[in-house]
């Protein structure tokens, strides 16, 4: 029983022997094709690291993305090479996107706006009824502030002593004969002038022959009293106002327009004011004036537009719509305004520069209006912009780091395959006759197994074996061996 035992034993030595010789080979040979194929690949240049979605961010080591829980994506040099810039879209996708191109056109930028405003005099048409002498009001006819009033419509009683001297002298010259006397009367007519004696007052006295210096003061022009600092018996220096009419035939209203539409605005623009006190009526009024002050609260521009008032409808205070049509007549490049993708610190528009391929284009946007965005700058007239539909492709940008096809790149996919198939050769299944030597062995090993005790002798033989290998004469005899192995020994 011994001796049959011991057989055994030698017999499993012998087998794993000749197994561990006969393996090693077709490992190393699965070997050699992985290490010649990898060298084989180009290795490509890593420019940086980055997060899908973070692609702005760049990291000069692998790692984990401080984001997102994931792994950093290399970006090769040649990346844009290979799968070029974009995104290829055909054209079922397309549809099923909604996505939708426009081109972009030169023309006119007309830029509708309505801001409030509000109706006020014409400052241009006031007239200040001032005292000219030193003197006192013997009576005040107007007393009523913004009553109207007509031209010539008397207004109070100036008494003046110094009028009332000035004018006995010049009536005396007058009475006086004599033809030499001629100079001296002018002079003294003129004199009347330079002391502020009103023409009219002047005249007055001539037709009357009084010289008593009281002198009607009457308005000016039609209006209204804006202001009345005129009282009976009330003493009065040169200079001092006394009375002021504003005009009514011509209107100004004041409107605030935001700072945004500055550029737009210009003297001479038509506009049209509405007020709710005549639901249905227009008034048409140009732009006088815009002011050079922006306000620091509500970030707007003044702007004043002057209205003609022949019927005196409008009243200052009163609230207007002003509706403006900004157009400086300059030719622009437009685009419809959802094309634009405004991020915040730049604004981006995607273009299709072929059938199904889109590519992302910078632009620096100007004024806005009707739907319809000027381009400044990155774009030209004629480009096919994508108007609906282009965040899905932004997006799929932003998650591929730039702008790739939204299908697998032809390129990529056949690196992916080579990279697959590295890592499968090394796992390659040996030859033909090592696998039908393989499949003897298996089926041999099953036979009378030794205890445990054994294989810790299989293991010391593997350790205890060193370099001599068996000659392939042994490979015959390891099959001998297989093929006998099925029967018992004697």
């Amino acid at each position: 029983m011994n001796r049959l035992a011991m057989i055994l034993v030698v017999i499993a030595l012998l087998v794993g022997v000749a197994l561990g010789y006969l393996i090693r080979p077709a490992q190393h040979s699965n070997h050699v094709p992985a290490a010649s194929t990898t060298a084989a690949t180009p290795q490509r240049q890593v420019l940086y690291w980055y997060d899908p979605m973070h692609p702005d961010q760049h990291f000069d080591k692998p790692g984990r993305s401080p984001f997102m829980d994931m792994d950093l994506v290399p970006k090769y040099a040649n990346a844009a090479r290979e799968s070029g810039d974009g995104v290829q879209i055909d054209a079922r996708t397309a549809q099923n996107l909604g996505v939708r191109v426009v081109k972009a056109e030169r023309g006119v930028l007309r830029q509708p706006l309505t801001v409030a405003g509000t109706i006020a005099f014409d400052a241009s048409a006031v007239e200040v009824v001032q005292a000219r002498a030193r003197g006192y009001l013997e009576r005040v006819h107007a007393r009523r502030v913004l009553a109207p009033v007509r031209a010539g419509e008397p207004l109070a009683d100036l008494v003046a002593p110094e009028w009332a001297a000035a004018l006995a002298e010049y009536h005396a010259l007058r009475a006086m004969p004599g033809s030499d006397l001629a100079a001296l009367r002018k002079a003294a007519r003129q004199r009347l002038q330079v002391l502020g004696v009103p023409d009219a007052a002047i005249r007055q006295s001539e037709r009357t022959g009084a010289a008593n210096g009281r002198v009607t003061l009457v308005a000016p022009r039609d209006g209204v009293l804006a202001a009345i600092d005129a009282r009976e018996g009330q003493a009065v220096e040169p200079g001092m106002p006394l009375f002021r009419i504003n005009g009514l035939d011509q209107v100004w209203v004041e409107a605030a327009v935001p700072e945004a539409q500055a550029a737009a605005l210009r003297s001479g623009l038509p506009v049209q004011i509405e007020v709710p006190a005549w639901p249905g009526r227009s008034f048409d009024g140009t732009i006088a004036a815009v002011l050079p002050q922006v306000d620091p609260v509500s970030r707007t521009l003044g702007v004043r537009i002057v209205l003609e008032n022949t019927d005196h409808a409008l009243a200052p205070g009163m609230l207007a719509r002003v509706r403006l049509r900004a157009d400086d007549g300059r030719q622009r490049v437009l685009v419809p305004s959802e094309a634009v993708i405004t991020t915040g610190t730049r604004s981006v528009v995607i273009v299709e520069e072929s059938a199904g391929r889109f590519m992302p284009h910078e632009v620096r946007i100007g004024a806005e209006a009707n739907g319809r965005t000027e381009i400044l700058e990155g774009l030209d007239s004629g480009a096919r912009v994508v108007a609906s539909g282009q965040f899905l492709i932004d997006s799929e940008a932003n998650l591929r780091g730039s702008l790739r096809r939204l299908g697998p790149d032809p390129a990529q996919a056949s690196a992916q395959d080579h990279e697959h198939a590295d890592h499968a050769m090394p796992a390659a299944a040996p030859t033909s006759t090592q696998a039908m030597d393989h499949e003897h062995m298996n089926h041999a090993a099953p036979a009378p197994t030794p205890a445990p005790a054994p294989a810790m002798d299989h293991e010391h033989m593997n350790h205890a074996m060193p370099a001599p290998a068996p000659a392939p004469a042994k490979a015959s005899e390891h099959e001998h061996m297989n093929h006998a192995m099925p029967g018992t020994p004697q």
